[in-house]
Formats: C-alpha cells, sequence, structure tokens
C-alpha cells in the first residue's frame, strides 16, 4: 500500500480473492460458445488468442521468478545484495492484477475497437508501426509520467507503493496501485489502438509486443546482471535502446534517476542518468559465487512439493505446506517435473540467508520422500549427498547438515557412512540430534512426571528417553519390542525410568513416524503429543488433544532473506535439524555429529538460545 493511498488505490476485484479469475469468464464462456456453434475457422481467431495468450504471459513470468529465485540462492551476479522479507512477498502476491486487466481491455478491444476484429495472423507494417510508436510517444511519455510520479503528491500517494520493494523480483515491475497501473495500460494500448484504427494490427504483432513488455519489465526487476558485454560492443548503440537489470536497480536504490521505460535515451537527452549506471553493470556482471559457510541438505518430500520450494510459486512458498486442489490437478507437470529433477545429477540451491558474518545455502537432493523408501534407489541417494557434501567441502563451507531422510538410519546411518569413506573430510557433518532432542524434552509442560513413548525408535528418541529418564520423569512404551530393543541401550543410571506398559495414563504423548493411526486414540483426553520425527504425525484427534509441531525454533530477526517457508513449519520458523548446523558453525565447533556420536544436549540448546532462536508454541 502507498505511504498515503490516493483515489482508486485497491483493484476492484480485490474482494474476490481467489476467485477473481471469474472476471474473465463470461469472456471466456463467450469465446467458447463461438467456437462451438461456428466452428474454429468462422470464430474470430484474435478473439479467440487472447485466453491463450493470457496464460503464456503467466507461464513467461513464473519462468521468470523461478529464475531470478534461483541466481538469487546461488547468489551470482547479484545486483543489490540485500534480503527480501515476508512483507514484501505478501505486497507481491497479486502480481497477475495486471493481465488480468489486460484481458479485459483486449477482450473489450477485440469486441468494440474498431479495426479489432478477424485479425490477419501477421502484418509486418503493422509491427514496425507498434515498434516506431513505442520508442516514440510510449517511452518519451512514459519518462515523463514516470517522473510527475515521483513528485511528493503523486509519490505518496501511488508510485510508493512499487518503490517499497528495495530489493526487486521480476514480479516487482507489475506491482502498482489499480490508478497506476491503468494509466500504464492505457499508454501501452497506444501502439495497439492506432494499429487498429489504421488497419494494420495483426494477432502475432500484438503479442509480440505484449510479450516484450513483459520481457523487459521482468528483466529490468530481477536483481541479477544477465544482458551480456559483448552484445554493446557489437553493437554501441543499444546502450541507449535498452536498459539492463543493474540500471533499472539503480532507480529503486537513488529514486532521482533512470527514469526511462526501457530505452536510456530520454535518460540521457535530460541528464538524469545514475553516473554509476556503467560502473555497477560492470560490477554486477563481474559477480562470483559468494562462500557458504553453512550447507543444510533437504529433498522434496510429495509431489507438490515442488512448487512450494523457494523458486516455485511465491505466495505458495510463503505459507506453511498443504496440499491444494488446484495443485493437486496440475499432476502431469507434477510428474513431469518429478522425472525431471530424477534425471538431474546433483543437488541444487533452494535459498540463501545470512546472519551476523555467516552465509547459508539450502541445497536440496533431486529427490522425493518416496525414493528414499525404495531400496534400489539408495546407492543413488548416498551417491549425491555424498556429492553435495565434497562439493560443499570444496567450497570451503564449515558445516553441512542432514535434514530430513538425507540422515536416515538405513540409508547412512546418520552421516557416519560419510565419515568412514572421508575420514579427513575438512567440513563438519551435523545431523542435529542434541537440539531436536533438546527441543523435545523443553517442550514437555514442567512438572510431567511421566510421558508415553511411541513409535519408530530413532536416534533422537533414544535421547530424549535417556534425558528424561535422567530427570526421573518416566518414559512408558507400549511397544514390548521397541522396548527390549531401547532398555539396553538406556545408561544404568536411567533404565529404571524407561517402563514398558500396555496401558498408558500420561498425558504426554512423545510420537515418532511409524506410529499405528489406531495409537493415538489409546491417549486419554487432553493428551498432548510432541513429535519428535522429521515429518509431522497425523493429527487424527479431533477432540480436546493437542498436537505440537516438529521439533523447530523461531529464528532471529538477525537472520535475513527468510521469505519461504520451511516445508510445513510457520513463517521464521526452522527445524532444529537445520538450526543445529547454524548453532554449530555460530559456535566454531569442531566436532562432527553423526552416527553414534551425541553432543550435548543442554550445551547446544544454551547456545542455541544465546544466538536468538527461541522456543515455539504449540499450533
Amino acid at each position: 500500500m502507498a505511504t498515503n493511498p490516493g483515489l482508486f488505490t485497491e483493484w476492484p476485484w480485490k474482494k474476490l480473492g481467489n476467485f477473481k479469475y471469474l472476471v474473465l469468464a463470461p469472456w471466456v464462456a463467450h469465446g467458447v460458445y463461438l467456437a462451438a456453434t461456428k466452428g474454429w475457422r468462422a470464430a474470430d481467431p484474435g478473439y479467440l488468442a487472447i485466453f491463450p495468450s493470457l496464460l503464456l504471459r503467466m507461464l513467461h513470468n513464473q519462468a521468470w521468478i523461478t529464475a531470478s529465485r534461483v541466481q538469487n540462492a546461488r547468489s551470482r551476479r547479484q545486483i543489490v545484495d540485500r534480503g527480501i522479507e515476508f512483507e514484501q512477498v505478501d505486497r507481491e502476491r497479486n502480481w497477475d492484477d495486471q493481465i488480468l486487466l489486460s484481458g479485459v481491455l483486449f477482450y473489450l478491444g477485440a469486441l468494440y475497437l474498431p479495426g479489432g476484429q478477424r485479425l490477419p495472423l501477421w502484418r509486418a507494417d503493422g509491427a514496425a508501426m507498434i515498434a516506431l510508436l513505442h520508442a516514440g510517444p510510449v517511452e518519451l511519455i512514459y519518462y515523463w509520467l514516470h517522473r510527475a510520479l515521483h513528485h511528493h503528491f503523486l509519490y505518496t500517494r501511488y508510485h510508493s507503493h512499487h518503490h517499497a520493494s528495495i530489493v526487486t523480483e521480476p514480479i516487482t515491475s507489475v506491482i502498482h496501485p489499480f490508478a497506476e497501473l491503468v494509466a500504464y495500460e492505457l499508454l501501452f494500448a497506444i501502439p495497439l489502438v492506432t494499429c487498429a484504427l489504421c488497419g494494420t494490427a495483426s494477432i502475432l504483432a500484438f503479442e509480440i509486443y505484449v510479450l516484450y513488455i513483459d520481457f523487459m519489465n521482468n528483466m529490468g526487476h530481477c536483481n541479477f546482471e544477465l544482458v551480456p558485454n559483448w552484445l554493446f560492443k557489437w553493437f554501441p548503440p543499444l546502450k541507449y535502446l535498452m536498459y539492463t537489470p543493474s540500471f533499472h536497480s539503480l532507480h529503486h536504490t537513488q529514486f532521482r534517476t533512470n527514469y526511462s521505460l526501457f530505452m536510456p535515451f530520454y535518460d540521457y537527452i535530460y541528464n538524469t542518468m545514475d553516473k554509476s549506471s556503467d560502473m555497477l553493470y560492470e560490477k554486477s556482471l563481474k559477480g562470483e559465487e559468494e562462500t557458504v559457510d553453512v550447507v543444510h541438505l533437504t529433498h522434496l518430500t510429495s509431489l507438490q512439493s515442488i512448487y512450494h520450494i523457494r523458486p516455485g510459486f511465491a505466495e505458495y512458498a510463503s505459507k506453511p505446506y498443504s496440499s491444494k486442489w488446484y495443485m493437486r490437478i496440475m499432476w502431469p507437470v507434477s510428474w513431469l517435473s518429478m522425472v525431471l529433477t530424477w534425471m538431474y545429477g546433483s543437488s541444487f540451491a533452494v535459498e540463501r540467508n545470512v546472519m551476523k558474518k555467516l552465509k547459508m545455502q539450502s541445497w536440496a537432493i533431486p529427490r522425493y520422500s518416496f525414493h528414499y523408501g525404495l531400496t534400489w534407489e539408495k546407492e543413488a541417494i548416498n551417491n549425491l549427498i555424498e556429492k553435495a557434501i565434497c562439493e560443499a567441502d570444496k567450497k570451503g563451507a564449515k558445516v553441512v547438515s542432514l535434514g530430513l531422510l538425507n540422515q536416515a538410519h538405513n540409508l547412512n546411518r546418520n552421516g557416519e557412512l560419510y565419515l568412514q569413506k572421508y575420514p579427513k573430510l575438512g567440513v563438519r557433518l551435523v545431523d542435529g540430534t542434541s537440539l531436536a532432542a533438546a527441543v523435545v524434552v523443553n517442550t514437555i509442560p514442567q512438572g510431567t512426571d511421566q510421558v508415553v513413548l511411541a513409535g519408530n525408535i530413532s536416534k533422537v528418541a533414544r535421547v530424549v528417553a535417556t534425558a528424561l529418564s535422567k530427570k526421573n520423569v518416566k518414559v512408558v512404551m507400549t511397544n514390548k519390542q521397541d522396548y527390549h530393543f531401547l532398555k539396553p541401550k538406556m545408561p544404568e543410571d536411567a533404565a529404571e525410568n524407561l517402563l514398558f506398559s500396555k496401558t498408558a495414563t500420561a498425558k504426554v504423548w512423545l510420537i515418532g513416524e511409524g506410529l499405528d493411526v489406531s495409537e493415538q486414540f489409546k491417549a486419554q483426553k487432553g493428551t498432548q503429543f510432541i513429535p519428535y520425527s522429521q515429518f509431522p504425525p497425523r493429527m487424527v484427534r479431533k477432540d480436546s488433544c493437542t498436537y505440537s509441531i516438529t521439533p523447530a525454533m523461531v529464528v532471529p530477526k538477525t537472520l535475513q532473506n527468510v521469505h519461504s517457508c520451511e516445508n510445513w513449519l510457520p513463517r521464521r520458523v526452522m527445524s532444529a535439524w537445520r538450526v543445529a548446523g547454524m548453532v554449530h558453525a555460530l559456535e566454531g565447533w569442531n566436532e562432527h555429529e553423526c552416527g553414534d556420536i551425541v553432543l550435548d544436549m543442554e550445551k547446544v540448546w544454551s547456545a542455541s538460545l544465546l544466538h536468538g532462536f527461541q522456543p515455539v508454541g504449540q499450533v
């Protein structure tokens, strides 16, 4: 929202929410009706092409969003090296409003504008007219309109909404109040309306012009430099005809320079070009990948999780993961993406964060959760993890934390396999057991003298059971086989507090993977279920029972560039396994935590609190 919102700031379909797409429904239905009654050949092809054109524009914009976020995660050729936060993602979530508005205008033009009906596929004279009208009137009017929008009166009422994003993303380009974007649409309509009135309009010329506007808008706001230097050397006048991402980025950081739309020659003419434009361009172009201190290895979970990772759908990734109906109907794309990721031969960066002087990245192993349960995939997955660890070591990383199933005991014995293969490994491997266990123990209400431990007995479960038993808290197990498996592994001074009972009256249940849903119904009403597993349990108890989230901590404000949720966790909450790697690096600890090695739980918990990480309440 602008600093002091003016007239017609809000979009007319704002209250419709996700039903805003129904605004186009009458015209789309009308097009289908015409095609069905008159036949595809008899219907107006230009009218029928509008809706597919809008879909193409959405795909085009999404491709830019993904490319920009991948580059941001890799930190290559970054222009403004600052983070993006959830506030910006929320402000820019309705980037498709502009496409809906242009769709309405195109449909109206195709129905009522003289010369807008039954357009031919292509006319070269019309395309040339559009190019000339854009370079002349459109660029000139936009330049002075843009300067006017930076006047205090208009800036505070309209344009400040756009400039709230100092670090831009491609979709920042179309984030404006309704009235301002209407002005832009009318401006861009000048070449199109003129062509239609002159009888030189064509479908492809219109489509190419609109895609040109989208392309240049997205490129100018992508926050990484991609225009090669040889292009300007090959054709020097091009610097006056095409801007670069770094050129427009200066407008967002300096505000009073580089006002041009796409062609900088008006900034040269009116002496408003930023003097550092060329220098910033050269500097951004030479940008190299920054060093990384901590790498967190994760992987894709469900089939739809490909859309939830940071380079996926921005709004979807900014909220805790949940299955959506509109994601399920995209199953052909989801399956194709699964095949492509399966074929991909190495991990890929999905997120980059900074905390104080610590630089962190999250890398995803190109496999889904179900792959980890396939015997024939074990060797391939281990090779992928091993390759990622070696790459992180080569890049000088201090710590690699193993997230989700990348540390599964039946896969690599909690990472011990890699230490055996590389005994002189420079990077420290952390499975996060001590911090995950500490989070579970500190989630249990004060004064609790008895808990139930149910589910697969993981490394975290063993550490939790030991810690509680040493505090004289009775740990009751309802599975006899699991009890006999865990009992011999308990220290002598704690073993007496590990009990077996077919009935459990405790009001706190510690639950892990493999727990049958029916087992949850054995708990009393009002029971608090606390997971110790990486994955959340099914919340089947709808009575007075409560469920805590999987072991996680709220991250401090000093952790920057956090604008996506880690799987199912709330905003600015990260899994204990991921936080453990950060704390390990912040403290400069030199030991590994994998295999049977467990760090001092109290020491790790205290260190995490010292660095600003906080416990999470129930959800």
